[in-house]
């Protein structure tokens, strides 16, 4: 696994509502299973209503190959803040935070140690906000508590809800290479590039690319965005 490196997939749900309006979840499963990644950050993972319930069937998460980290706070949700991690099942989890990010509304991102054929990798999970006064503070909260915790290599994923190519990200760029595929939004019309992966400085992107089928099409307004990420000191 090493050699080949990583498989990382992000991937905004909408709480598995398509674009044809029809809310199935077990599309979304489909899209998660014949991706083949190792791990998947998801957002909008589960429904805003009561406690939160998830929006993908939790006893089927397993057909994807992958199982939940439990970074949830009720026993009905899949993830924190509509943010959910899915990692391959034996590659253990060291440890899971939850890191409150300041704004208008609330939000919140997530973040697991796993332990990959590479070594430790922290992963972290993010639904930034609409307003980008709110994204810049989210993003120097998030580079706030990469300071304080130790330095392993980490990747950060998820709907950053910056439109901009160029600008925007400019707190969480001091840390990562970011990285954008092209326009993952809307999953028809190919608006903005909304969808990123971030690599601390000691991993290398080999590719990044959208899962971009008839069925990722219709299974959410997002495509899923995949990369494959390495150590920088890794063999070839």
């Amino acid at each position: 696994m090493t050699g080949a490196g990583l498989h990382i997939v992000s991937y905004n749900i909408r709480k598995a509502i398509g674009t044809d309006r029809r809310r199935d979840p077990h599309r979304i499963l489909s899209v998660l299973k014949d991706a083949q990644a190792d791990i998947v950050i998801l957002q909008e993972a589960d429904l805003r209503l009561g406690q939160r319930p998830s929006a993908l069937p939790r006893d089927r998460i397993g057909d994807t190959g992958l199982s939940a980290v439990e970074v949830a706070t009720s026993a009905v949700s899949l993830g924190w803040h509509g943010n959910a991690i899915l990692v391959r099942p034996d590659w253990p989890v060291l440890s899971v935070d939850r890191i409150i990010l300041p704004g208008l509304e609330p939000r919140g991102a997530v973040t697991a140690v796993v332990t990959t054929p590479m070594g430790p990798l922290r992963v972290i999970g993010a639904h930034l906000g609409l307003l980008r006064r709110s994204r810049q503070g989210q993003q120097h909260a998030l580079v706030d508590w990469m300071a304080a915790g130790d330095d392993i290599p980490t990747v950060v994923a998820g709907d950053l809800n910056e439109w901009s190519a160029r600008r925007g990200l400019g707190p969480l760029s001091q840390v990562f290479d970011l990285h954008s595929p092209g326009h993952s939004f809307h999953a028809r019309w190919r608006l903005a590039p909304l969808d990123r992966i971030g690599l601390s400085r000691d991993l290398s992107l080999d590719r990044i690319d959208m899962l971009d089928t008839a069925m990722t099409r219709a299974a959410s307004d997002h495509l899923p965005i995949r990369a494959t990420v390495r150590l920088r000191h890794a063999a070839p």
